[in-house]
């Protein structure tokens, strides 16, 4: 397990994971796995996740196993946080039709808790008018599905998740692992989300996003790689290299790098060394007291405003507001339990 820092006795975050037969498995399993794995240092769990569904009756998978729910839509009323699962309902993928009660007690809901989707949940949030004039993500096999369906939704299949004004929706598969650490990262912090990840042998922070999985050709050369220029880019974050300097690098003329770089991360070498530099300020925020600008500097950043300026646009919030808040919960202070290795730094 992964421990948080609690100086008092603090209820765990109420999650509740609704599934709409047939439900994919994998879905349900994340949440209550990734966010189980988060405790404080008197081992109090950080998330009570239930999973429930429309009526609390037994509900079949997609995978062929039934699930036994731990309640029905009335937890809802009582959530912190509604995670709703993917689902391969014929009335929700094929004609965008949701049972009112459920549209009802999402609604209900969504005044009070952080509304959630994974997979093609998002059709059902979708489906209760959550997401109109939204940005959102589904799995890109079902985009074209999702955009006849819900023209007013703003799709983007290419991000692992979207966090759009406390609506969070969730790509295909894997990306629910993704977006369940964003959510331990945004409550806990940084370091606390990095040791979930490693307590569950996943990486803390995927590079890239969906684009890179949909039908991407084979690379002729499979020798070829940029991971040896990512590598050395986050050895030197405060270092300029030129496009030149990474392609010789990897033994790669600038074209051949930018496009292979592009197909195995999801985004141009200049987006994935920003956001590298702001995850490592955002490191240094959680857990030193360096001044802004010295933590810029050391980021590659340039200048204090210039870091101010990334954290506004990435994060909708300031360092110094970052500070406070996860080292106020003490992620600076997070301690392993004695049966975890202690974090490394990234």
């Amino acid at each position: 397990m992964c421990n948080y820092w609690a100086m008092t006795v603090v209820a765990p975050h109420r999650v509740t994971v609704l599934a709409i037969a047939p439900v994919v498995a994998f879905d349900l399993s994340i949440p209550a796995q990734m966010l189980g794995a988060v405790t404080s240092r008197a081992e109090e769990a950080a998330y009570d996740v239930r999973v429930v569904t429309p009526d609390g009756s037994p509900a079949p998978t997609v995978n062929g196993y039934g699930i036994t729910p731990q309640g029905d839509l009335s937890l809802l009323e009582h959530a912190d946080t509604v995670i709703v699962a993917g689902t391969r309902s014929p009335g929700v993928l094929d004609d965008g039709v949701l049972d009112p009660r459920i549209a009802e007690a999402l609604r209900a809901a969504q005044g009070r808790a952080r509304m959630v989707s994974l997979c093609t949940g998002s059709f059902v949030l979708a489906a209760a008018g959550l997401l109109e004039g939204h940005r959102a993500a589904t799995h890109w096999r079902y985009a074209d599905q999702f955009v006849r369906l819900f023209p007013a939704v703003d799709l983007d299949i290419d991000p692992l998740y979207v966090d759009d004004r406390g609506v969070m929706t969730s790509a295909g598969g894997a990306a629910a692992i993704d977006l369940c650490l964003h959510l331990i990262r945004e409550d806990h912090g940084s370091s606390v989300a990095n040791q979930a990840a490693r307590y569950n042998v996943v990486a803390p922070m995927r590079e890239g996003g969906q684009a890179q999985y949909i039908d991407l050709p084979v690379p002729e050369n499979t020798e070829a790689s940029t991971a040896g220029a990512r590598t050395l880019m986050t050895e030197r974050l405060d270092t300029r290299l030129s496009l030149k300097d990474l392609a010789a690098h990897c033994h790669m003329s600038v074209r051949s790098f930018t496009r292979r770089f592009r197909q195995e991360t999801g985004l141009s070498p200049a987006e994935w060394l920003t956001s590298a530099r702001v995850k490592h300020a955002r490191h240094l925020l959680e857990s030193t007291e360096l001044p802004v600008d010295d933590i810029a500097a050391r980021t590659g950043l340039g200048s204090g405003t210039n870091l101010r300026q990334h954290m506004r646009v990435t994060l909708a919030t300031t360092p110094s507001a970052y500070r406070r808040a996860f080292r106020s919960t003490a992620t600076a202070h997070t301690e392993p339990s004695p049966s975890t290795p202690a974090p490394h730094h990234e």
